[in-house]
Parts: structure tokens; sequence; C-alpha cells
């Protein structure tokens, strides 16, 4: 597997007060794709908090949302692939993750980015994408 990127914590807001522990949140963060220069994306996502989220032994909710753009002259670093895992975060302490994966749509020149979440025995329908067009950059 190709490196997977590194996200950025851009902010985050809190949604539900804990007692104890940090509060539930959702947390913004951005990461470029590490196969094409040029395009960037952002990704929100539920974080859960409590005493167990602050000790990292919570299940964070597949709850995610991406936004992916040109934010440059796009330019292929290596062959692509289809379905090719650009980010990966665990969102559990064992057996629950969260995905980016890219797919390149070539009879109309755009790449597309799904955000899912997947589980060992059960993963979750809750997804979402972000689609690219891949313009001219002057």
């Amino acid at each position: 597997m190709f490196n997977a990127a590194q996200a950025e914590e851009i902010g985050h807001v809190d949604t539900s007060f804990k007692l104890l522990g940090p509060n539930h949140k959702i947390v913004i963060e951005a990461f470029d794709d590490p196969k094409v220069q040029g395009v960037s994306c952002h990704l929100s996502r539920a974080k859960t908090g409590g005493i167990k989220g602050g000790l990292g032994l919570a299940e964070d909710l597949s709850d995610a949302s991406i936004a992916c753009r040109q934010v440059g002259p796009v330019k292929f670093r290596s062959k692509l692939k289809n379905g090719e895992e650009v980010f990966h975060q665990k969102t559990s302490l064992v057996f629950k993750s969260m995905q980016v994966v890219r797919f390149y749509d070539s009879k109309r020149n755009t790449l597309i980015y799904l955000v899912y979440s997947d589980k060992l025995i059960n993963g979750s329908p809750k997804n979402a994408i972000s689609s690219v067009p891949i313009m001219p950059w002057h």
C-alpha cells in the first residue's frame, strides 16, 4: 500500500458537554492527496469524548463529510489505482476505521473521493463523496 496521507487538524466544535473527560466534538482536518499534486481535501468527522474517548477507548460514530478541491496544477506522481486508499484514521481502539479512497473517472477527467467507515464484523453504509474535475491551472 502507498503511504496514506497524514491529516492536519484545522479545528473543532463541541457537540455535547461531558463532565468527565473531553466533550464530544466534530473535528475538521485537512490532507493533501499523496499521489495527486494539486488536490487537497477537508474532512469533518465525529469524535467521541468522555472518559473512554479521552483514553482512546471509545468508538467514534461513522458520521463524516468530505470536500476535495483542486488547489494548484494537477500532476499525478505515479499511476493511480481505482479504490486506492489515500487516508486512514482509526476510530476505535481495535476494530473500526474511517477511510478515504480515490477513483478516477477518465471519461469526465474527474477525481472522486469517497469517505466511509468500516468495522471488522459489520461496516456502516454511511458515506460521502467529493468530485474534483481536473481543470487547466493558470
